[in-house]
């Protein structure tokens, strides 16, 4: 998939627009890409770059509030409050230690000179990530008789957890900053996609078998969803 990002005026002010191409693409399509704080818009192959700044203006409005409404971002840096399992830490450097970073007693250590801090945080909170949903997930298979071919974690922008085909479940890396029960939903969510790759009444009383938490870790992401995506 090709992309090009320029800056473009959106309601008096400048925003970063990423135009992908993408041969699966039957039309334009634009959305807010909330860990960016910017635009994308996707074109088919033969679509062209003016028919997407086209659909920008006709929803410019829309675009400039959504874009107004983001949470301000959360970079990792020393002294920065980041949540994990929902609770915040500190991001605390110890330079002349070793062990890349860990998470303990409420902070985030992260060793080695400040160049390497959000690179270290970042992988020592995606090996979190992997450590946790993965054995959720095993248990939770393990509940309904099944079993995942393999559980991985990505950094997607759309999706909090998929199941593919195959019975691989990946899960958004940024999972690990939700609380413990957002959490348990969202793998419960698509544990059961592994017996019903649908939505219909049989995956719901599934899903309702091993997670109770449907309803109360949907209004939290629905509400809260996008500031995950804005720290990091």
């Amino acid at each position: 998939m090709e992309t090009v990002t320029e800056m473009v005026p959106v309601r008096g002010a400048l925003a970063s627009v990423a135009f992908k191409r993408s041969a699966r693409a039957r039309k334009i399509s634009l959305r807010i890409d909330a860990a960016q704080g910017g635009i994308v818009i996707t074109l088919p192959m033969r679509a062209s770059r003016k028919a997407g700044l086209s659909l920008l203006l006709t929803h410019e409005d829309w675009v400039a509030d959504r874009l107004a409404a983001l949470p301000g971002a959360l970079p990792f840096v020393a002294g920065a409050m980041v949540p994990v399992d929902g609770v915040p830490h500190e991001i605390t450097p110890v330079p002349d230690a070793r062990g890349g970073a860990w998470v303990e007693d409420g902070r985030i250590f992260v060793t080695g000179e400040p160049a390497f801090l959000a690179r270290r945080v970042t992988d020592c909170l995606k090996r979190l990530a992997r450590q946790q949903l993965a054995t959720l997930a095993v248990a939770k298979a393990k509940q309904a008789g099944l079993s995942p071919k393999c559980v991985r974690v990505k950094d997607t922008r759309t999706r909090w957890g998929s199941c593919a085909p195959d019975g691989t479940l990946a899960f958004c890396w940024r999972l690990i900053l939700a609380p413990d029960f957002v959490q348990d939903y969202v793998v419960g969510h698509e544990v059961a996609h592994l017996r019903h790759m649908n939505h219909g009444k049989n995956f719901w009383a599934l899903t309702e078998a091993l997670t109770t938490h449907r309803l109360a870790a949907s209004a939290w992401l629905e509400a809260n969803g996008p500031a995950l995506l804005r720290i990091g």
